[in-house]
Order: C-alpha cells, then sequence, then structure tokens
C-alpha cells in the first residue's frame, strides 16, 4: 500500500525544481516517472516501451493524471491515481490533446517535461536526480524485489539441462517472473563459447553443451534489478574458477566504495585497480563497468568523467567482466556500507572480504 506521505515528499521535490526553473508545470511522460510518481504503479501498454500512455502532471498546487478516454477507467480503477491524490483528465483517443490540456490546467506554456514534446521545455535530466535517493517506503519494495528476481533466476537456471536452447530458458524464466508480476526488461543466456565471444548475447537457438550464463533487468512497482548467474555441468574449469573468483572480487572492490556522498568514479576507478591486481587490467575495456540503477535499467553507466556523487539510498548494479565470466547483482549505497538487494538466494556462495565488509555473492552452480 502506497502511503501518502511518500508522494508529498516527492511532489515536494517536483515543486522545489518547478521553482527553480520558472515553471508552471512539470509534465511526466516516461513510464519510470509514473511508477515513481505513484509509488509503482503502471502506465504502459507495452512493457519494453519508455513513453506511458497516461501522462502525470504537478502544477504549484494540484496533481493530475492526463490520458485518452481508453486508458482513463483503468487509471481510477485499478490504478487508483484518485485515492492517491490525483485528479483525471480524459480525451477522445481520436484527438491529441494532451499538450493543451497540461497547459490549460498549468495556466500557461511554462511547462517542463520528461521528455521532448512539442514547445514544453525538456528537462529530463534535472527530474532523474530526484527519484535516485530512494525513500524508506522505496527501500522495502525494492529489497522485495530484489529477492523474488534472485529466487526467479535460480529456480530457471537449475532446469538447464545439456542441449536445451537458450531461448527455452529464457521462456522458463519469464514464466517464473511473470508468476509475480515482474517485467523482464532485458534477458541474456549464452551457452558454452558464446559467453566469452559476446558482452551482450542476446538467447539464440544455440543448444547448451557445458556451461551458461543466465542475465536478467527485471522490474516491479517500477524498480529494476539486475543481476547474472552462470551453472556448469560437472567440474569447473580451474581458469574459468581464477576468472569467476577475480571477477567477484572486483565487483566487491566497487561495492565496498560506492559510498553516499562520495564521488561515483571512485568507485570505479577503485575496480580498475582490482582488475591490474588480479592480472586483468585491460578487460574492463571490452563491456561497461555499470552504474545506477534504480526506476531506470541504468540512470547513468560510470566512466572516467562521471562527475555525480553517490546519494544516500540510491541503487548501483555494477556489472565488471573478465573474458567469460561476469559478475553482477544489485546493491543500496547506504550510510552503513553497502546492501545487497539480490543476494543468492539457493545458490552455492562466496564469501569475501573486502574493505572490512563481508559479502556472500553467489558462485557457479555445478550441475
Amino acid at each position: 500500500m502506497v502511503v501518502r506521505a511518500e508522494l508529498e515528499l516527492k511532489w515536494s521535490k517536483v515543486r522545489a525544481l518547478m521553482a527553480d526553473k520558472g515553471l508552471d508545470g512539470l509534465l511526466f511522460r516516461k513510464q519510470s516517472n509514473f511508477a515513481w510518481l505513484t509509488g509503482g504503479g503502471l502506465n504502459c501498454v507495452g512493457i519494453a516501451t519508455e513513453l506511458g500512455v497516461a501522462s502525470i502532471l504537478i502544477t504549484a498546487d494540484s496533481q493530475y493524471v492526463i490520458c485518452n478516454a481508453i486508458e482513463a477507467p483503468r487509471m481510477a480503477a485499478e490504478e487508483k491515481v484518485e485515492d492517491l491524490g490525483y485528479t483525471i483528465h480524459s480525451f477522445p483517443w481520436y484527438r491529441d490533446q494532451e499538450m493543451s490540456i497540461a497547459a490549460e490546467l498549468s495556466g500557461s506554456e511554462a511547462i517542463g517535461c520528461d521528455v521532448p514534446f512539442g514547445k514544453f521545455s525538456v528537462i529530463g535530466g534535472e527530474i532523474a536526480p530526484l527519484r535516485w535517493s530512494l525513500t524508506h517506503w522505496e527501500v522495502d519494495r525494492y529489497r522485495e524485489v530484489g529477492f523474488m528476481t534472485s529466487r526467479a533466476i535460480e529456480d530457471a537456471a537449475r532446469t538447464i539441462l545439456p542441449g536445451d536452447k537458450e531461448c527455452e530458458i529464457v521462456g522458463r524464466l519469464a514464466a517464473i517472473l511473470w508468476e509475480n508480476r515482474l517485467d523482464f526488461i532485458t534477458t541474456f543466456c549464452a551457452a558454452d563459447e558464446r559467453i566469452s565471444k559476446f558482452r551482450h548475447p542476446i538467447a539464440t537457438e544455440k543448444p547448451i553443451n557445458e556451461r551458461a550464463m543466465l542475465c536478467v533487468n527485471a522490474r516491479k512497482w517500477g524498480l529494476i534489478v539486475s543481476l547474472t548467474r552462470f551453472v556448469h555441468f560437472g567440474k569447473i574449469p580451474a581458469d574459468i574458477r581464477r576468472r569467476y573468483d577475480a571477477n567477484v572480487y572486483v565487483d566487491c572492490v566497487m561495492m565496498t566504495h560506492t559510498t553516499p556522498g562520495q564521488p561515483v568514479v571512485d568507485a570505479f576507478t577503485k575496480g580498475l585497480e582490482a582488475y591490474k591486481e588480479k592480472g586483468f587490467e585491460k578487460e574492463y575495456e571490452l563491456h561497461h563497468q555499470g552504474g545506477s540503477i534504480g526506476y531506470e535499467g541504468r540512470d547513468y553507466k560510470v566512466n572516467f568523467e562521471t562527475d555525480i556523487e553517490v546519494c544516500e539510498n540510491q541503487g548501483f548494479a555494477w556489472n565488471p567482466s573478465i573474458t567469460g565470466t561476469k559478475s553482477e547483482d544489485t546493491m543500496l549505497a547506504t550510510p552503513h556500507g553497502p546492501e545487497l538487494l539480490s543476494r543468492p538466494v539457493s545458490f552455492p556462495t562466496l564469501h569475501v572480504e573486502v574493505g572490512g565488509y563481508a559479502f556472500r555473492r553467489p558462485d557457479i552452480l555445478e550441475l
């Protein structure tokens, strides 16, 4: 249940930004922002689209949901936006009136928007940081999403048999996720040599013979969890063992240095030092290292030029990779250190200590 206090806190952030920009209204058209401003609501028809079918308008003293007449009944009955404090304004599906309604309700065309939309000012870059520091209500939901996603991917991984096709495994994972209405935003499944060949191995009809990598970005209540798991038939080869352990260590180093109030690039550079320490200095050049996560799959990917400080209770999914292996889970940056949201549920574990923090990370599952 979404409490009014959570929404009022977010509305106050929005209105502070409006005042700073000299705007009379802010229009939110993206799925991610609708979820943020409704405590996890869904304004989508297609789950893979960036824009929703209902928008939120915040003015100096009111909150509205603007949508066509097709969507209005569900917004009221199932998303219950009126109970949350929004007034619905709908228009015929055959008339494009969203912009004029927003201007009328705001009393002017001095309106900002999270995406390009007519004459409205595009301020998506200033809106996104409003979401990064999660409320304690969101943290509670995020922990549940992390647990459900980790359980789902590990349950799917345990079903893998030699000869199964990559796409079959993604299908099984999708079925498990949908049992709890988790959207799968991105999925990868790679068999054998494809793990080493491609950093983004979308699932194919290739059969799995010796080993598999399974990855997912799953979303519920608007919050996205990103994680990766590996399975191997029989004993793990020594080289894979060495690479995987080194990869997990790099990941834990990055998590350890993801500290509220500190530049996020510090975690990135510490990770690069850890690559070098383990003998894999140049591997980071082959794939991005991840970054901030929450209502987007990655709010930003960290590189040498990222000039942003870590927020308190901000989600991060680092994903360092060493050819043939990868380490990826979702964490929360707290004042007390990194909190793993997608900790292993049924997988074997590795115990790693870095900088005074003890991590329990997923190991490769031998089948």
